[in-house]
């Protein structure tokens, strides 16, 4: 009995924390906001449905089936999420009002200043090329 309305706590939870993640999805005014909303109470959320589900059911076959769930979930969410960000940045779909430090912005600057420099070098390199 107190299993199960721990259960179902953990369920109403577990949807209530889903649907904070839906509702920010559609409300915050930007692509890594949206992805924060979209990551952080989305996996709260889903380890509360499993753990709803394996009190409801007290089988460690339920349990080691809900386990492998939950570890690719918790090991994939904030890969994509980075990605998801990175691409946002490079894209121009961040509003950089809401950005209080940006880290990003060096590396991108970083890299594209030693690209450069690689294809000066490379075009130097062919022109004595044609030049011999």
């Amino acid at each position: 009995m107190i299993l199960d309305v721990a259960a179902s706590v953990c369920l109403i939870l577990g949807a209530a924390f889903s649907l904070a993640a839906g509702i920010g999805l559609i409300r915050f005014p930007d692509a890594l906001s949206r992805m924060h909303a979209a990551t952080k109470p989305q996996v709260l959320g889903l380890i509360l449905v499993l753990l709803a589900i394996a009190l409801s059911e007290r089988s460690w076959a339920v349990l080691l089936t809900l386990a492998p769930i939950l570890l690719f979930q918790m090991l994939t969410a904030p890969v994509s999420a980075h990605m998801i960000g990175r691409a946002a940045y490079r894209a121009g779909n961040v509003d950089e009002r809401y950005l209080f430090t940006d880290e990003l912005d060096e590396a991108i600057d970083r890299a594209q200043d030693q690209r450069e420099k690689e294809e000066r070098e490379l075009s130097e390199r062919e022109q004595r090329g044609r030049d011999d």
